[in-house]
């Protein structure tokens, strides 16, 4: 069968608006998809569908179809998205009104069946991640554009798959190389020279990346491009980045097959162009993630400046002056950010931060209560008193978490454009997530001279969140520096150069084919994005910092 070409439009709920028209002009698609959903996107809606039972889903992909509706139209190319969030019912009737509107004759179908919220009293979202099957027999029966709630990110580019070549849900390896496309696609730009390690490398226009698009064949494979013309680059490095985000060891388990990244091969294809072959896949897992979003309590924040000298003195005298209005508070987190430094040039590098973050089940506690107490020491407390902004009234805060429910217990269900409710059967095999044993290192490089240099001179890093957890995916260009990595960045060495995950559980997976490793750090970001603990709460700038630790490289690598 011919090859399917399916674009992504979106990485996130705010992604660049003009990406789907770009992506509709600037070359052929069959499919362009689009992710609207994260963790934090579905605590957003659900806070808004507090205010309001219709805001149940993202508003921006209704004004981005206000003027590509027709393009798409006009050009054949379907449209797959998850911008339904809580509410796919209520934007595919939105869709409708605005074809409608437009006078277009445009097919509107949507999946359901991920709402568990009545199942789990006290979230305030609860939703299981459905595979793409239900997308695949909405546009099986001719839907022009599909939305869905809350379904994998890889589903986008499954469902179109799966209608296209007819695969069924025996085919896994096929279904995992979709899978592992759609894992590439799924954040947008990030496949394209975003967010890239090497940036700097590079010659091409990284000011605006073009999206990525993936060539798909019936035999699972697939080509990761993007328009001709378009900012940005495609190469294995920006592929193997992407590849790396928010995954774990070798098993990438999802709804419709588990895909083993132990077996992806990535060789260049030409100019802008990456070919993924020999992905294997498995019968998928009994059961399906369920993602739960609930209000956790109220946060407030304050950042002191500390500017000059006696920094350290400076800090603690403010804290003992803010302790009595603490003295009640659940969680109180006091952190020095060291930006000062000597004989400074300006009066910003001579400053110091000191960030209080205060979290309480009462908004009270973290309220006007403590506002009150760091504003009255303005003229009262260390020389050279001020703050980056003054504490509000403190606003509340979520807290993610995960379950899991047996795949027959969620019934998936496929509104056809003409009102027919189709359900869709789970999967008729699936298998537990045994563990895979760790893969053959390579030899060691040969004792030679070292340097101490930053670990980012020789390796490339990309990292992300999972509720609570932070991985880092971690990687080398060369056969010579794998064999060095391999063997110098274990676990423990992870936890040296990373004072914060000493304490924590760190999994080291090896991944051979793509020289990589992937690091997960348990409980770092403690209870998810949402809950705003740490500094960078969703840990995208976790592989920058390990990539500035220093260590001993060989200098054959330099």
């Amino acid at each position: 069968m011919s090859v399917l070409r399916v674009g992504n439009a979106s990485g996130f709920y705010g992604d660049r608006f003009d990406a789907m028209r770009e992506m509709l002009t600037d070359g052929p698609l069959d499919v362009l998809t689009g992710d609207y959903l994260a963790e934090l996107t579905m605590l957003i809606l659900g806070r808004d569908r507090l205010k309001d039972p219709a805001a149940g889903y993202a508003r921006t992909f209704l004004r981005q179809l206000e003027e590509c509706l027709g393009l798409a139209h006009e050009r054949g190319v379907r449209i797959v998205a998850n911008a339904g969030g809580l509410d796919p019912a209520g934007l595919a009737d939105a869709v409708r009104t605005l074809a409608g509107r437009l006078g277009l004759p445009v097919r509107v179908a949507h999946v359901e069946g991920d709402d568990r919220t009545t199942a789990h009293p006290g979230s305030l979202t609860a939703h299981a991640y459905l595979g793409g099957f239900g997308i695949a027999r909405c546009l099986s029966e001719g839907a022009d554009v599909v939305v869905t709630g809350r379904v994998t990110d890889a589903a986008l580019v499954t469902g179109p798959a799966v209608a296209h070549f007819g695969w069924a849900p025996t085919d896994h390896d096929r279904l995992a190389g979709a899978v592992v496309a759609g894992h590439v696609l799924e954040c947008g730009a990030q496949a394209t020279g975003g967010n890239y390690a090497f940036f700097e490398e590079r010659a091409g226009d990284l000011r605006r990346p073009g999206f990525p698009l993936a060539e798909l064949h019936a035999d699972g494979t697939a080509v990761i491009t993007k328009h001709p013309g378009t900012g940005g680059f495609v190469d294995v490095g920006t592929v193997t980045a992407q590849l790396l985000y928010e995954t774990g060891g070798a098993r990438y388990a999802g709804p419709d097959v588990t895909a083993r990244l132990d077996t992806v091969r990535l060789t260049r294809d030409g100019p802008d162009r990456v070919r993924i072959d020999g992905v294997r896949g498995e019968a998928p897992p009994p059961t399906l993630k369920v993602g739960l979003s609930r209000l956790g309590g109220f946060r407030n924040e304050v950042a002191f400046v500390l500017t000059g000298l006696g920094v350290e003195a400076k800090a603690a005298l403010v804290r003992e002056q803010m302790a009595p209005a603490l003295g009640k508070v659940a969680d109180v987190r006091w952190d020095l950010v060291r930006t000062d430094r000597p004989d400074a040039p300006t009066e910003e590098t001579a400053s110091a931060l000191l960030r209080l973050v205060v979290r309480d089940a009462d908004q009270r506690a973290v309220g006007r209560a403590l506002s009150g107490a760091a504003v009255e020491l303005a003229l009262a407390s260390y020389p050279g008193f001020h703050v980056l902004a003054p504490p509000g009234k403190g606003a509340p805060y979520g807290v993610f978490e995960e379950d899991r429910v047996p795949q027959d217990a969620v019934r998936q269900v496929a509104v056809l454009h003409d009102g027919r409710r189709v359900e869709v059967a789970p999967p008729p095999v699936t298998a537990a997530l045994d563990a895979v044993p760790e893969p053959p290192l390579p030899e060691p490089l040969r004792p030679g001279p070292v340097r101490r240099a930053a670990l980012g001179l020789v390796a490339g890093a990309r990292s992300g969140d999972k509720g609570g957890n932070a991985n880092v995916g971690v990687w080398v260009r060369t056969d010579e520096a794998w064999r060095w990595l391999a063997h110098e960045l274990t676990a423990d060495r992870f936890r040296e150069l990373i004072p914060e995950a000493r304490d924590l559980p760190v999994t080291r997976h090896a991944l051979p084919a793509l020289r990589a490793l992937n690091f997960v750090v348990e409980g770092i970001l403690g209870e998810g994005v949402a809950a705003q603990a740490r500094f960078d709460p969703q840990a995208k700038a976790l592989g920058e910092w390990l990539r500035a630790r220093h260590l001993d490289i060989p200098e054959v690598l330099l």
